[in-house]
């Protein structure tokens, strides 16, 4: 049995609690969307009943009927998939003042169990890099060396290798694994909020990369994120993109494991959350033959792009999973969304209002002049609220989007009428 420090979650019937209860206040985070240390932590008990219906956790049927209430089993498969991104965090050497900053402190063979993260029936097999495509000014040079960090270890491909666990799980899963924003320039991509045409330039077999025409389908991105997605190191060739490194990784485990039943779930947290939905789009668009079922389960993730990128998204079949808070305003950010201006106007006409449905559509020519900033939600969403547990006192930017909220708010989330159960016993840092 897989344990977890102070933490054994329980499969028995949910009891609500509504009673504030006094604990000790979290500390606050250094910067926000920057993880301070996690305690260390293995995998929750897991569910043995997840392999006949994997397909149904993995979002084929958008996890209709699973979220309010949230199925138990369903919760274990999110809380498991957080701690891969914890890990991705508790391996990334956060020190300044080391000359290994910013790069990943441990090898391949040790990851999980160096990051408290025991018994996963997974085995790391590559390391990620992201590299930011913001052209600093000369006087950079002048200034410590951790400021222009502009390539640092962003992550991890991992596979199932446990003969028990692939019959637990019901396949044989890969798991690309990604942190939040830590760098300065991270953070300065964030601020590129404006959006970008996506395109894939090319299909990728499991040994070549070929040519390819897209046509234009409208989709835009976040500039910001597509450039540590895409962007390389202009004077070092052999530091290969984010995205290249990912398409080559994920093609040599599917040759490898040919003929198998494969699974791609890629998850992430913040910015994390955000190059997880690209790296899905990507992969279904510029493989010839892309897994049969890509997943994303994202968490705390901001808007990643717009209305004609989430419809591509949904063309592909790429299911994408939002854990979000309420109280998280990355959430609620970039851009402004009009996801709804179209049922409304089918409703107000419905119901013969017809000066209400006009100025509806003027006020969607309106936005759509200002297209490179109008966002859309994309994926099905399942929605938190730090204020639902009796455990967090006083929401603040940083605690609301800290990766072990999102985690405490998930083993406690029981449905819409009773937000928070009683046997929780994911306890936060402290």
């Amino acid at each position: 049995m897989r344990t977890l420090h102070n933490y054994t979650p329980t499969l028995t019937r949910p009891q609500c609690t509504t009673l504030v209860q006094s604990t000790k206040p979290l500390q606050k985070m250094e910067k926000m969307m920057n993880m301070p240390q996690l305690r260390s932590s293995s995998l929750p008990p897991l569910s043995k009943k997840v392999g006949k219906r994997w397909k149904e956790y993995q979002g084929m049927n958008n996890w209709d009927g699973l979220l309010d209430p949230l199925d138990e089993n369903l919760r274990a498969e999110i809380l498991r998939y957080g701690h891969f991104v914890e890990a991705a965090y508790k391996s990334f050497e956060f020190d300044p003042s080391s000359p290994n900053y910013a790069t990943c402190k441990f090898p391949k063979n040790t990851l999980f169990e160096k990051s408290g993260l025991h018994n996963t029936g997974y085995k790391v097999t590559k390391h990620l890099r992201a590299t930011s495509g913001i052209k600093l000014p000369s006087w950079v040079d002048k200034a410590p060396s951790w400021v222009a960090a502009q390539s640092s270890y962003v992550g991890y491909v991992a596979v199932c290798n446990d003969k028990e666990e692939i019959k637990r799980l019901g396949r044989r899963d890969i798991v690309v694994a990604y942190r939040g924003t830590t760098t300065c320039l991270e953070w300065l991509e964030n601020l590129r909020a404006t959006l970008t045409h996506v395109s894939v330039p090319s299909i990728t077999t499991e040994t070549t990369t070929e040519p390819c025409s897209m046509e234009e389908n409208g989709a835009m991105v976040e500039s910001g994120f597509l450039s540590l997605y895409t962007s390389t190191v202009s004077n070092n060739k052999s530091f290969m993109s984010l995205q290249d490194m990912v398409r080559k990784e994920i093609g040599r485990i599917r040759k490898t494991y040919q003929g198998e039943n494969l699974s791609l779930t890629i998850t992430g947290h913040s910015l994390g959350a955000a190059l997880a939905t690209l790296t899905a789009y990507d992969i279904k668009n510029s493989f010839l033959q892309p897994p049969p079922l890509v997943t994303v389960i994202s968490f705390g993730g901001p808007r990643v792009g717009n209305r004609s990128f989430r419809r591509r998204l949904e063309e592909q079949g790429t299911k994408v999973l939002r854990i979000v808070n309420s109280d998280d305003v990355i959430t609620k950010v970039p851009g402004f969304v009009f996801d709804d201006v179209d049922k409304t106007e089918d409703v107000a006409a419905c119901n013969g209002s017809v000066q209400v449905a006009k100025f509806q559509r003027w006020i969607r020519k309106r936005a759509e002049e200002v297209q490179w900033l109008l966002y859309s939600e994309v994926g099905k969403e399942l929605r938190l609220c730090s204020r639902d547990s009796p455990y967090l006192r006083g929401v603040n930017i940083a605690t609301s989007h800290d990766l072990n909220t999102y985690l405490h708010l998930v083993d406690g989330f029981v449905s819409s009428t009773c937000p928070f159960r009683a046997t929780a016993k994911r306890f936060l840092q402290h």
